[in-house]
């Protein structure tokens, strides 16, 4: 039997898959992806990421 997802379920699934399309984006492009650490905007190299 197949358990229902929640809406909130259904949104982190969506945002992840959002968040990994925008990844394998900037390491086909060779594009850095900026990030926020520590109250600022980091860029993380195309090879350094996952």
């Amino acid at each position: 039997m197949k358990k229902r997802m929640s809406l909130q379920d259904k949104a982190e699934a969506a945002l992840n898959k959002a968040v990994r399309g925008v990844i394998e984006r900037h390491k086909k492009s060779g594009r850095p992806l900026p990030v926020w650490k520590n109250g600022k905007t980091v860029y993380i190299s195309p090879s350094a990421l996952k």
